[in-house]
């Protein structure tokens, strides 16, 4: 059930100005009930904390805040098995800009897929998004001073298996106003691979928040005009 991706993460921004990018990274997929256990020497490099997740404050592991978010909306998954995709922590720091879960029922049915947001100041906000062709939220949690906090998300996140692809759109007005994809395939999870990982890709969590706010100021630069703040409104997560 556990799995390595060798993955890239690209945006594209069709406001004005335009802005694109693209970065390599990893990620694991995991079953929420059966994390992995490494040896203790590695485990400072990959590891996955319930404080990392949904409400920081609140006690218990993953599995359990997923579940209680998930009653507060009338989601009973009644042990159903839940498919994790996300960053490990890398020396107690992990930034996650989307965590997705996809939610089962006992007979293996998709009930739900829950995707997560973060942005760099440490706010969260996670969607519940029902199955279909094309799941769609509301946008009510704002990653980014470049971007009004009105729109909807169209998501296209099938659950991964040799090959990741998901994508998310945030549209405004009807129009396409920026595009995230995540692409990547599966590698096989061994010390061999992690540790290739690690050395190539060392602090991940870490590059990937300061990339985040390398591009915020590349944008900034460009005279990107700012939206009105929310109080939620910093930036991070999806450009969105």
């Amino acid at each position: 059930m556990t799995a390595l991706y060798d993955a890239t993460v690209a945006h594209v921004r069709r406001a004005d100005p335009p802005y694109s990018f693209a970065h390599r990274m990893y990620l694991w997929r995991t079953d929420l009930d059966h994390l992995p256990r490494l040896p203790w020497w590695l485990r400072p490099f990959a590891r996955f904390d319930g404080r990392d997740h949904f409400n920081r404050d609140e006690p218990g592991d993953i599995r359990s805040k997923l579940d209680a978010w998930l009653a507060h909306r009338g989601v009973d998954l009644r042990g159903g098995p839940v498919t994790m995709l996300a960053s490990a922590r890398v020396l107690g720091y992990v930034f996650n800009p989307i965590t997705v879960y996809w939610c089962h029922l006992p007979d293996g049915a998709l009930a739900c897929v829950v995707a997560e947001v973060h942005n760099t100041y440490g706010g969260r906000h996670a969607y519940l998004l029902r199955p279909g062709d094309d799941l769609r939220a509301d946008k009510e949690f704002s990653v980014s001073p470049f971007q009004e906090m009105a729109g909807e998300y169209r998501m296209h996140l099938p659950r991964p298996d040799a090959l990741l692809a998901l994508t998310v759109v945030l549209h405004h007005d009807g129009d396409a106003a920026l595009t995230a994809t995540l692409r990547g395939v599966r590698r096989p999870v061994g010390i061999r691979t992690l540790a290739r990982f690690l050395l190539g890709r060392p602090l991940q969590p870490q590059r990937v928040a300061a990339l985040i706010r390398r591009h915020g100021l590349a944008l900034w630069r460009r005279k990107a005009p700012l939206a009105a703040r929310t109080g939620q409104n910093t930036a991070g997560a999806l450009h969105g």
